[in-house]
Order: C-alpha cells, then structure tokens, then sequence
C-alpha cells in the first residue's frame, strides 16, 4: 500500500482504534463486576490430620489474599476433623480455634463428616461451634463438585 493511500484511511483506522480503546474502557468494568458476582468456588479437603491442616489453613489464608472474594468451604473427615475438635494445636502450641474464627470471620466454612464422629465415637459437643456436622465428608465433597460447581483442592 502507498504513503497516499495509508493517509486516506488513516481517519478510518483511527476512528476503528479508538471505538475498541472506548469499548475496551467500557467493558472492564462489567467484566469485574461480573466476576465479583460469581467468585470462584473451592472446596478444601482434609483427611490427614494435625499437619494437613496446618499447611491447609495455610493455603487458604493465602488463597483468600490473593483472591478475597473467593467461596471457600473446608470439608473434613477422617484423621483431618482433628483441628476441629476443642482443645487441638498445631505443632508449635497455636490453637486452631483461633484460626478457624478468623477464617470464618473472612467468610470461610468448615464442614465436619457426622460418620467420623461415630466411627471415632467422638461427642460431637467437642467440634467447634463453626463447623457444621454433615453426614459424610466425601458426600459432601462429591455434592460441592457436581452440583455447586466447587474446584477440589488437597493441600
């Protein structure tokens, strides 16, 4: 193409630049907004007990900085509803309690399998009161991810 003919549609390609900037400067926000609407859903699982979770609240501490509008729900049965019970503490002396508050604090949900409970005839008294009992961890896990659309994380 010549100089000559470049000059001559320069208007029209200007004009055609400029409309996808505005249309671009109009959406963004839409597009967030959007975002916001539907958070990204993840369930954490925890089976193995004291050190899983650590490193797991761990994660999800993290996870909620980088994303603070994320839908966290933390399922646990087996060996890793043991941060869950009163009294329990990590490795260094740190009570999960006061974690598990700041975390439900930021919108985040424990959910504790009700057929631990029974196998490890554990009064379900001694769960903390932010933890809802469910019937069964990996039905509850298994319900998150097919019908709520829940991404699965293991730490």
């Amino acid at each position: 193409m010549t100089t000559r003919a470049l000059v001559a549609r320069a208007p029209g390609l200007l004009a055609r630049a400029l409309g996808t900037v505005a249309a671009v400067a109009v959406l963004a926000p839409i597009a967030r907004a959007a975002e916001a609407a539907h958070p990204v859903k993840v369930v954490y699982h925890l089976t193995q007990g004291l050190e899983e979770a650590t490193r797991g609240l761990q994660n999800v501490r993290n996870h909620l900085k980088a994303d603070p509008t994320a839908k966290i729900v933390v399922v646990a049965n087996g060996a890793g509803i043991d941060f869950l019970l009163d009294g329990a503490k990590d490795a260094h002396g740190n009570p999960y309690d006061a974690i598990v508050q700041d975390l439900v604090s930021q919108g985040v949900e424990f959910r504790v399998c009700h057929n631990t409970l029974e196998t490890r005839k554990i009064d379900p008294a001694k769960v903390l009161p932010e933890a809802k009992a469910v019937p069964s961890g990996v039905a509850e896990v298994a319900r998150l991810q097919s019908r709520e659309g829940f991404a699965y994380l293991r730490p």
